[in-house]
């Protein structure tokens, strides 16, 4: 029974993924916490395997469909790589399970979730409403920042909050690449946020890996949910009232995230 839970777990975390680009890290280590009752550190090394593999799915689904706008990758992969490294080293000098990183991990974690939620509701609120298709023509003119060093900046900012937490590649980074691609159609901004978290979160998720905080036979389980939810969600994004899901995300989030910095 308690198999089944995992697996139904990562269907639905995996589906609102595909739908919104949000949910690897800020559902699904708050779920593994607080109803599965895994130790913050192992819920985060879990998890970020978890929405690597579960967001390769979604950015084949999208590659697809031609709509990966892989330059804007590219530039935020450049900041948020060597910062997972530099985290990484930190964590292996300092070891996961020290009293001192768990508490800093769950705190970290708690104003992720937090910032997430803000940003979530926020969009939901008062987002803009972006285009749906661009011409071939405006496809450039959309993909080149405001300025270059922003996404890499903003790649390295969500790069070290990531490789602490698993959380900040969803809603931080489509409300980062919101800022820094206002042209770019909602749908491109989602498979964006998608595709560069995949390097990150498998470069960051192999780094706990080696510090033995990773539970692979949990891990299986999950992805035995999430890979056919985020093909699922991918397919859905035409039909989704996107506020609405948003909405209630942020409610969920903010809960998480006060009880995580309570703690």
């Amino acid at each position: 029974m308690v198999d089944l839970a995992y697996v139904f777990a990562g269907f639905f975390v995996g589906t609102i993924v595909g739908l919104t680009g949000v949910g690897g890290g800020s559902l699904m280590t708050p779920i593994l916490i607080f109803f599965f009752g895994v130790k913050p550190y192992m819920a985060v090394g879990t998890d970020l395997l978890f929405a690597a593999f579960t967001k390769m799915g979604g950015t084949l689904s999208f590659a697809r469909q031609r709509i990966v706008p892989w330059r804007v990758v590219g530039l935020l992969s450049a900041g948020s790589i060597p910062a997972c490294l530099l985290t990484l080293g930190f964590l292996h000098g300092q070891g996961p399970a020290d009293q001192a990183v768990q508490d800093l991990m769950t705190t970290s974690l708690g104003v992720a979730l937090l910032l997430t939620a803000v940003a979530m509701f926020y969009k939901a609120v008062r987002g803009q409403q972006l285009p749906r298709q661009l011409s071939p023509a405006n496809e450039t003119q959309a993909s080149t920042p405001r300025h270059f060093g922003l996404p890499i900046l903003f790649g390295a900012l969500i790069g070290v909050l990531v490789t602490l937490t698993s959380v900040g590649a969803g809603a931080i980074g489509v409300m980062a690449l919101m800022l820094l691609y206002p042209l770019l159609p909602l749908q491109r901004i989602v498979a964006a946020d998608i595709a560069y978290a995949v390097p990150l979160t498998l470069v960051a998720g192999l780094g706990h890996a080696s510090l033995g905080s990773v539970d692979w036979a949990l891990l299986a389980k999950l992805l035995a949910g999430s890979l056919p939810g985020i093909w699922l969600g991918a397919r859905l994004t035409h039909h989704t009232p996107d506020r609405v899901i948003r909405s209630l995300l942020a409610v969920l989030l903010g809960w998480a995230g006060t009880k995580l910095v309570l703690i």
